[in-house]
This record gives structure tokens, C-alpha cells and sequence, in this order.
């Protein structure tokens, strides 16, 4: 029952800041590509797509809570959890391929030396953007803290690339209201901002990519597992050979323990299955132990 009801928290906090996200960028997408267009800014436009794919990953992310929380059945004996890990993937290569586009505009902007003259609506809306992009990204990093839930950090990452993108047109912005004879300061700050970008998409999808292929369980989570072990059994057996596999919704790890060799069989299975029902327990882990004799 604790654990049908940590799934279903999981997916309403999920659903929740998807739709949250949804909302709320595409409102300032209007805002902020009206004021591109009508100053004929490269990077506030960009900007302003950048926000627009904000609520497109926003439906991945909703999209994936539908899909990730359907029961294990005879075809997925784990689960469907890994269906976050590839939205999240598809979220990475999404802001990828922005990035990518918004730095092919400022390059080619930058050789046609175009520019562009900010106004103060330009800086108001920016301000704005800011501090909205940068609240709903504490929203879904506290989210996903709470519920290790990696399509939901993803999210935040591109609120949070957003909110830098957009402090790197307001410094511009605020630099060309002082020297005006900076015609290439937009095609600068969409470099920039297609950077930032970049950077966000290589973070997703290395997190990604790392979860399904397995990984070595954290330092602390092996100390805090063999410390757990050690006030059952003391010193009376050994415990090493850790693996993580992530599931997204359910995790199974593996682990040897090595214990006397003249203990008997069914005393070996008891001790081993002792410690996996402490493991579930306490850290919400299924695991198989594999029994070496101790020499």
C-alpha cells in the first residue's frame, strides 16, 4: 500500500508541474515572441522559442507520467518506469536541435551584420520571463528531488537554461541602451543562448542515458546498506559486487554477501533473504543476493 501510493504521488506531482509548465510558457511565449517580432530580435525570438519548447517537453513530461505509471504485465515484468528515461532522452534531443538552429540564426545574422535596437518593453518582458522561468524551474527541481523522478529535473534544466538565456539578452540589452554602436551584440547573445542550450541537452541526456544502462550505486547508498547489514549480522558475513538498475518507478540491485561455508543452505537462504526484505524496507530497493562461502 506504501508503495501503490508513493507511484501515485509520483505522477500527480508529475502531472502537476507538467501542466503548470504548459500554462505558463506558452502565455510567455506570446509575450516575448510579439516583442521579438516587432524589434526584429534574433535572440529574443530564439528566446522566445526556447520557452515554446519548454511546453512541448511540458507535454512529454505528462505524456510519459501516463505511459510510465501503467502496471507490470507478462511483456514488462518491471514495469513501464524506463518510459520517463526515454522522454527524457526525446526532451535532450529536442533542445538539441534548438540549440543548433538558434546558433545557424546568429551566425547568419552576425555575417549579414544585422541589428537591432531594444526597447523598454523589451527589457520589462525580459525581466518578467526571468523570474517566472526561474521559479517554475525550482518547482520541478524540488519535484523531482522528492520523488527521484529524472523527466521532471530534465524539465527544470530547460526552465532553468531559459532563465539564463534570457539573463544573457537582458545584459545585452541593457549594454546597447549605453553603446549604441554594437550592431553585433544580438547574433552574440543567440550564440550564447544556443550555448546554453547545448549544455542543458548534454546534462539530460548523460543522466538518461547513464540510468538505462545500469550503474554503480552511489558511495553513500553502499555505506548506508552495508551499515544496515552490520547491526543484523555484525561482522559474520561480508557484503560487496553492488549493481543498480533503474526501472524509474521501481529499482532492482544485485549484491554478494559471503558468509561461513559450513552454514547450511537454509540457513544461507534466510540470511539472504532477511537482507532483502530490510533493503525494500528501508531504502524502497528489490534485491537479489547471491551467497559466496566466506574463506
Amino acid at each position: 500500500m506504501k508503495i501503490v501510493k508513493k507511484e501515485m504521488d509520483r505522477k500527480k506531482a508529475q502531472i502537476f508541474e507538467g501542466w503548470l509548465s504548459i500554462i505558463v510558457n506558452a502565455l510567455l511565449f506570446i509575450v516575448k515572441f510579439w516583442v521579438g517580432f516587432i524589434t526584429g530580435s534574433v535572440a529574443l525570438m530564439a528566446d522566445a522559442w526556447h520557452t515554446m519548447s519548454d511546453s512541448l517537453t511540458s507535454v512529454i513530461v505528462v505524456f510519459a507520467a501516463k505511459l510510465a505509471s501503467k502496471k507490470p504485465d507478462k511483456e514488462h515484468p518491471y514495469g513501464h518506469g524506463r518510459w520517463e528515461l526515454i522522454c527524457t532522452i526525446i526532451i535532450g534531443c529536442i533542445l538539441a536541435f534548438i540549440g543548433f538552429e538558434f546558433l545557424s540564426d546568429s551566425i547568419d545574422r552576425f555575417r549579414n551584420r544585422e541589428t537591432v535596437v531594444f526597447g523598454t518593453l523589451a527589457l520589462v518582458v525580459t525581466i518578467v520571463s526571468i523570474i517566472i522561468k526561474e521559479l517554475l524551474a525550482q518547482v520541478a527541481f524540488y519535484i523531482g528531488r522528492k520523488t527521484d523522478n529524472p523527466i521532471v529535473s530534465a524539465d527544470g534544466w530547460h526552465h532553468r537554461t531559459d532563465s539564463l538565456s534570457s539573463i544573457v539578452v537582458l545584459a545585452g540589452i541593457i549594454i546597447t541602451r549605453f553603446v549604441t554602436d554594437l550592431w553585433w551584440m544580438d547574433s552574440v547573445l543567440g550564440v550564447f543562448c544556443a550555448l546554453a542550450i547545448f549544455y542543458a541537452s548534454f546534462q539530460i541526456l548523460k543522466d538518461a542515458i547513464t540510468r538505462m544502462l545500469g550503474e554503480e550505486p552511489s558511495p553513500e547508498l553502499k555505506e548506508q546498506i552495508t551499515e544496515e547489514i552490520a547491526k543484523m549480522y555484525g561482522e559474520d558475513l561480508e557484503v560487496h559486487h553492488f549493481h543498480l538498475h533503474c526501472y524509474v518507478t521501481q529499482k532492482e540491485m544485485t549484491l554478494h554477501i559471503r558468509l561461513y561455508k559450513d552454514i547450511s543452505i537454509e540457513k544461507g537462504h534466510m540470511v539472504a533473504t532477511s537482507i532483502e526484505e530490510m533493503i525494500m524496507e528501508k531504502f524502497d530497493i528489490r534485491t537479489t543476493t547471491h551467497v559466496e562461502p566466506l574463506r
